[in-house]
């Protein structure tokens, strides 16, 4: 198995540990290193965040140094694990603004005249994992699993990330068992790299 360089994206804007997406970027971080893969972790809710207020400071204004540094270990990773709890049937705020800032036009793609906008960060891979009250089932056919296909669409294969795996974990204050069982299952994926 090869070495990879895998970046985690800890999105919960909570920094209670308590938390299962914590506990399941550690598990994964966990085996990854278990597997011999260099890790790197991002986490959201310790960091500095605002939203970006106008177009003019997303395309021309300097990212605050945490946001420069995070924009360098993206282009450190070969792969990138982002977790995170469903809020309001979408991204938590804080994860949003984590996202505008740092996938800035110059650093995540670059504008082309009359075509589509150039991919910078192609070359690398994604596994997203979100956690939520509801069955995983009812997100995936009476939601429609709408928030999660626009970050793979609109926000990681728009900056070149591809492939996108993903796992929907549903009830995650329900059966203890279950829960066991998805650690576990971190635990393999990031011995794995995957």
């Amino acid at each position: 198995m090869k070495e990879k360089r895998i970046l985690i994206i800890d999105g919960h804007p909570d920094s209670d540990r308590s938390h299962f997406v914590h506990t399941l970027a550690d598990r994964y971080a966990e085996g990854a290193a278990s597997g011999g893969h260099n890790v790197r972790r991002l986490d959201i809710a310790t960091m500095e965040l605002t939203p970006l207020a106008s177009r003019r400071e997303w395309e021309q204004g300097d990212p605050p140094a945490a946001i420069a540094a995070g924009q360098q270990d993206i282009l450190w990773a070969e792969h990138i694990v982002l977790l995170y709890p469903l809020w309001l049937g979408d991204l938590p705020a804080l994860l949003k603004a984590f996202f505008e800032q740092i996938l800035r036009p110059g650093f995540a793609f670059r504008y082309r005249e009359g075509r589509l906008p150039e991919k910078k960060l192609k070359g690398r891979t994604a596994h997203i994992v979100v956690t939520m009250g509801m069955p995983a089932l009812v997100y995936r056919i009476f939601y429609g699993a709408h928030s999660l296909k626009s970050l793979e669409r609109n926000i990681l294969k728009f900056v070149g990330i591809t492939p996108v795996r993903r796992s929907i974990i549903g009830n995650v204050e329900g059966n203890h068992d279950i829960r066991d069982d998805w650690l576990n299952e971190m635990t393999a994926r990031g011995r794995a790299g995957r």
